[in-house]
């Protein structure tokens, strides 16, 4: 926090684009009281009718709010409840609430909290932020139906009369329904990220939001004047004469910028001198796919399936999978669909404790990905089956994740064959020549490129684990987290080293990891010779807008200039000049 004549700023998190300035109104949350008492097991019968009497009272709460969104927003954001309903149906929740009563001897609801704190922590483990955002869901679930069995009504906890700045320290999936967001000038929260569903909400209704400020609700009062600067995560109390001055014509060339950026986001994604470059999006659902579309990808180059899986009580099946897959490949009919294959184990094994009831001490160099699906070859071939036949309905292709040698390869292609023989003596039809693709995320990988190459028909760079594994740094650890540079000479040499090698064996090379969706960093990859770039939906418009302003030439100087020098902070502040003098042009 710094303080200037009578300013207080805090720093949070960027969440929703845009400033708004107005007076707080601050929701002080109620801790959710539990009764927890002993019953005569005898009552077990009278205690599971009044647990699934609950259950549906909450599942109409629910559904009813879903319907209210439908009509009031849109189906899109409706299909965020649809997560609420999956807990609620959650057939291993549900039983193993009962046993912890039977255990125990608590009450239900007692025993329901204690399962459902066991789910929401495991959920916030998860190194993946959408999907340990996805904490929320259960929490909300939780708070409703223990709201339920004491008989009390969780509707419209969220009443505004007049426009307001909500300060929370979070705001639920259930909150954000029931508010007026015609009366929301702003959102700010101690707790949160980019992908919570408030966000979410906030975003789709164009209304600013700065999270994660951690403990905003203590330092701030209802009343307080504050502005909030939705590009840069900063909440302004009591700002000036001068600083209002300053936001307001910073909020005309936010503008003005952001206008230009989306004239250029359904023209192709090419640069001056005529070097076309793929611009895909890294999605987690259908919905994404819709959102991506409309800011111009040229397709998907990462669709993490993972959710998929934590998302449901059991591991889906093959006809659920076929048709999440279906959806997204129709979006994009003809432009490429990557399917990576299913990522879970390590940090994301925990989130549902049926499957992996054991923890592991280094998850990052665990049971994880193809390590978990050569193993369970059930679960892998029935998520391969599915994405063969979806693959009729658009340009689908498959990616295998951390790969670490040519037999892990053979191996997953040779059960790719397998599921192929079976769905023709089934009679069903795929595309028999469906690319195949292998992550490079593990220096092993990068080093035996050249075999690799010979198995399957693309690479894609997993930056964030990559540099994570090749000089070794924990990112998720605070203390050395100031040490995990992209721009690092091992980092860019090890890049440049798997990219040539794919093209010397003439299949393409794409990058999906963080570093593709930062545009100080994308003329680099472009320049070490990077094909396609997968990033986030909202970020697609900036980068291509970086593309389509610049020279291909120019990125292989940056990248030769880069390779020259030994200091990764100089390499990012050459990059950072490059990016500031070729984006100069939508500021102005």
């Amino acid at each position: 926090m710094d303080t200037e004549n009578g300013e207080e700023v805090f720093q949070g998190i960027a969440a929703s684009p845009g400033i708004s300035y107005g007076q707080i109104f601050l929701i002080k949350q109620i801790e959710i009281e539990v009764p927890s008492y002993q019953i005569d097991l005898s009552r077990k019968d009278e205690e599971v009718q009044r647990f699934e009497q609950v259950l549906l009272t909450t599942r109409q709460q629910i559904t009813k709010i879903q319907q209210e969104i439908a009509t009031n927003l849109s189906e899109d954001e409706a299909r965020i409840f649809d997560a609420h309903l999956l807990v609620l149906e959650d057939q291993v929740l549900i039983e193993e609430s009962i046993r912890e009563m039977e255990k125990t001897g608590l009450n239900i609801e007692a025993a329901f909290y204690a399962v459902g704190q066991r789910y929401i922590t495991a959920f916030d483990q998860i190194d993946d932020e959408y999907l340990r955002e996805r904490a929320s869901d259960i929490r909300d679930v939780v708070r409703r139906v223990v709201h339920n069995f004491a008989g009390r009504n969780q509707e419209n906890i969220i009443q505004l009369l007049e426009e307001r700045i909500l300060v929370s320290h979070d705001i639920s999936p259930s909150d954000s329904a029931t508010i007026d967001h015609s009366k929301i000038l702003g959102i700010v929260t101690d707790l949160g990220s980019k992908t919570s569903h408030a966000v979410i909400v906030a975003r789709s209704m164009k209304i600013p939001a700065v999270v994660g400020l951690r403990d905003a609700t203590s330092r701030l009062q209802s009343g307080d004047w504050v502005l909030i600067d939705g590009y840069e995560g900063l909440v302004i109390v009591r700002p000036s004469e001068d600083t209002l001055n300053l936001y307001g014509k910073l909020e005309l060339e936010h503008k003005s910028f952001e206008k230009k950026l989306l004239t250029g986001a359904q023209l192709p994604s090419e640069t001056q001198d005529g070097k076309k470059i793929k611009l895909l999006a890294n999605i987690e659902s259908a919905d994404e796919a819709m959102a991506a579309q409309e800011t111009g990808a040229d397709g998907v180059g990462l669709f993490r399936t993972e959710f998929l899986f934590l998302g449901a009580s059991g591991f889906p099946d093959e006809d659920e999978q076929f048709l999440a897959y279906k959806r997204v490949a129709e979006i994009f009919k003809s432009q490429p669909v990557i399917i990576r294959t299913l990522d879970l184990g390590g940090d994301k094994s925990s989130a549902n404790l049926t499957y992996f009831p054991e923890q592991e001490s280094n998850p990052f160099l665990g049971f994880r990905a193809i390590r978990f699906c050569l193993k369970h070859t059930d679960v892998f071939k029935s998520q391969l089956r599915a994405v063969l036949r979806a693959s009729v309905f658009g340009n689908i292709k498959v990616m295998y994740p951390m790969i670490s040698g040519p037999e892990e390869l053979i191996h997953a292609n040779a059960l790719l064959d397998e599921a192929k023989e079976e769905l023709r003596e089934r009679g069903e039809t795929f595309d028999e020549e469906m690319s195949v693709g292998s992550m490079i995320e593990i220096p092993s990988a990068a080093v035996i490129g050249d075999l690799l190459a010979k198995e399957c028909d693309f690479f894609s760079i997993g930056t964030n684990d990559l540099i994570q594994y090749l000089i070794a740094i924990d990112r998720l650890n605070d203390r050395i987290a100031h040490l995990y540079e992209p721009t690092h000479l091992g980092v860019l040499r090890t890049i440049k080293s798997i990219i040539d090698t794919g093209h010397a064996h003439k299949i393409q090379v794409g990058v999906c990891g963080e570093m593709a969706g930062d545009p100080i960093l994308v003329p680099l990859l472009i320049g070490l010779g990077a094909d396609e770039l997968s990033v986030s939906p909202s970020g697609i418009p900036a980068v291509k807008y970086l593309i389509q302003n610049m020279k291909f030439s120019e990125t292989v100087k940056l990248a030769e200039s880069a390779l020259a020098c030994h200091d990764a902070k100089g390499i990012y502040a050459q990059a950072k000049d490059f990016y500031e003098q070729h984006m100069g042009n939508a500021n102005s």
